[in-house]
């Protein structure tokens, strides 16, 4: 199958039309997509803090999954999609459900949208997520040398940049090389030039292609990034499969710790919902996941051992 590497992003607009459905499954039908979780791992005994105020200063909240009596594990920050003008963490519990069951610490912050902030904003808002974190990882039962960034669809952006452009992180004393990996899934990498008929994106990274290569990871690939797991369904109707091609290609030319999966058929939400137990058979995204964070911790003698599902 030819992959274009032209015309990389979908209008926004069909983002919006998806994201939609997205918070009516998670919203409406919450009880079908973590009835599995429920019945299953409840006996994994996982502690969920809610409503963890990381900046006072824009009310941001987060919420930490851990396996119960923790100590030493993997932490994962989540970074949700939403087009960056909306979503709520709360609709991820079962992404934070899903890898706390498998002995990882997970944290799902909320970031400030657009157009209340562009790039600016919300960046400096993940930046800081990503600071308290490392803060407050041992209380939490994980370690702070062991962080890993997440993010799906925009989120995936998010992670990805905070990743390769070492501005963000950087503000908050740390540094990119800090990271125990980033996983992307179906996230926007390479989108110069956004297309003049996406206002969303135009208004995000601005409307010259300097200004939107800010934003953009694959434009800060130097062969100083930590390990990335890049996930993508080939059938995505919303990021084109080419974005993670070309952040792959990217880091592979740089001889950097990189690996690329790509799942037949599947669509960008099925991608992200493949977390949950009743949609596990639509593609080993959990474990390819978890694979990633056993195999590329900082820490190796403190390294846990995950079960394959």
């Amino acid at each position: 199958m030819r992959l274009s590497l032209s015309h990389r992003l979908k209008p926004s607009r069909r983002w919006s039309c998806s994201l939609l459905l997205v918070a009516s499954l998670l919203g409406g039908c919450e009880a079908t997509l973590f009835a599995g979780l429920n019945a299953t791992d409840q006996h994994r005994a996982i502690a969920t803090r809610q409503d963890i105020v990381f900046d006072a200063e824009h009310r941001l909240a987060l919420d930490v999954y851990a396996p119960e009596h923790a100590a030493h594990a993997p932490v994962v920050v989540f970074f949700y999609g939403g087009t960056w003008v909306r979503g709520e963490r709360a609709w991820y519990r079962f992404v934070g459900t899903a890898l706390a069951a498998r002995g990882v610490v997970t944290v799902v912050p909320d970031y400030r949208k657009y157009p209340g902030v562009t790039l600016d904003g919300f960046m400096q808002d993940a930046a800081r997520a990503v600071a308290w974190t490392h803060a407050h990882a041992t209380e939490l039962g994980g370690a702070p040398d062991d962080i890993f960034v997440m993010g799906h669809s925009a989120g995936g952006q998010i992670a990805a940049l905070l990743a390769t452009d070492p501005e963000w992180l950087g503000a908050q004393g740390l540094a990119p090389a800090q990271l125990a990996g980033l996983i992307g899934l179906a996230g926007c990498y390479d989108f110069v030039p956004v297309p003049q008929d996406d206002p969303i994106m135009l208004g995000v990274f601005g409307a010259t292609p300097a200004q939107q290569r800010r934003g953009q990871p694959v434009s800060y690939v130097r062969g100083a990034e930590p390990p990335m797991l890049l996930l993508q369904g080939t059938d995505d109707g919303e990021v084109e499969p080419s974005n993670a091609i070309s952040l792959y290609r990217a880091t592979q030319a740089l001889h950097e710790d990189s690996t690329l999966r790509t799942y037949p058929g599947l669509g960008h939400e099925a991608l992200l919902f493949a977390l949950s137990r009743p949609m596990h058979d639509a593609a080993p995204t959990l474990h390819d996941v978890l694979s990633f964070i056993q195999s590329h911790p900082h820490a190796l003698s403190q390294a846990p051992t995950f079960p394959r599902r």
